[in-house]
Order: C-alpha cells, then sequence, then structure tokens
C-alpha cells in the first residue's frame, strides 16, 4: 500500500469519526449568580496567577487569554486525580465571555469546548453561565466515567468564585 493509499485512508477514517462523534455529545451547564459586576467577576477569573488560591477546580491556567492561544490547565474534578490539558483558547470577550477548547488526541476522539458567560443583571449582579459541550466518540465512555464529578467541580468552582468576587465587593 502506497504512503498516498494510507494518507488517504487515514483521511477517511479521522472525518467518519468526526461526524459520528458529532452525534455523540453531551454538555454540562451550570448558574450562580454573584452579587457584583461582571467587571469584577471576570477579574477574579481571568487571574491565573492566584487561581490556586480560590478555586478548588482549576487548580493552574498559566497561558496567554488571547484567541488562537494555547493555555496549560490543571483540573481536579472531586474524587478524581488531577488532569492537565493544553486548551486552544476560543473566545474572549472581556466582561462577557471566556471559551477554549480541549481535545483528547486528534479532534472527534474527545473534545470539550469550555465555556464562562456572563450577563449583567438589572439588579447590578452578574449570572454566570459555566459548562461545556463534550462530543466525540468517546463521549459516551469518558462522560459515564467523569461527568458526576466535572460537574460537581464546576458548582465547587462557580461557589468558590462566588465567596471570592463577594468578598473583593
Amino acid at each position: 500500500m502506497s504512503l498516498k493509499s494510507v494518507l488517504a485512508a487515514t483521511a477517511v477514517i479521522l472525518a467518519i469519526l468526526y461526524v459520528v462523534g458529532q452525534t455523540f455529545s453531551r454538555s454540562i451547564t451550570t448558574e450562580v449568580t454573584i452579587a457584583a459586576p461582571p467587571g469584577a467577576v471576570w477579574q477574579v477569573l481571568t487571574n491565573g496567577e492566584n487561581v490556586e488560591d480560590w478555586n478548588p477546580f482549576i487548580t493552574q491556567l498559566e497561558g496567554n487569554l488571547q484567541v488562537g492561544e494555547t493555555l496549560q490547565l490543571t483540573v481536579h474534578p472531586p474524587g478524581a486525580s488531577p488532569l492537565n490539558f493544553s486548551p486552544k483558547v476560543l473566545v474572549v470577550d472581556e466582561n462577557r465571555e471566556l471559551r477554549w477548547l480541549g481535545q483528547t488526541g486528534f479532534i472527534g476522539l474527545f473534545d470539550g469546548e469550555h465555556y464562562f458567560v456572563l450577563e449583567e443583571q438589572e439588579d447590578g449582579t452578574t449570572l454566570l453561565r459555566h459548562g461545556e459541550d463534550f462530543s466525540g466518540v468517546l463521549t459516551y465512555v469518558l462522560f459515564a466515567m467523569f461527568g458526576e464529578n466535572t460537574e460537581a467541580g464546576f458548582r465547587e468552582m462557580n461557589d468558590a468564585l462566588k465567596v471570592r468576587v463577594e468578598a473583593k465587593s
């Protein structure tokens, strides 16, 4: 079999895995209302230098929060060992939205698009929507293993962020 045939077959397999993987998706969505404006929430959320001081879920956040940049993250879901990721930043809309994409292996195997959306409320508080959309052929298997712990970690992080921001306000 020629190299050209192998590459063509590999491309077809990857395309099939990608398409199939998009049908196997799961999401986690959490919310918390924080008694502070979005700017105050954003300042704490995006300060990677002090993340280990308050965040029980994302215990390391290094890199430039700029679209296209790669971050170095350590996440520690409750009841699980810490995991290191190198996601790519997709959206940085100051005081509104932060989004990155993490992948396991290659695209379509197990991908997670993690997001934080801040919405200013009429009463001056901030509604934080924090979640992740998972896709890929291994989603159901890995989600069954880690989904509950991951959601619990998101909720713990939300609560800790709320305490940290409100203490500064």
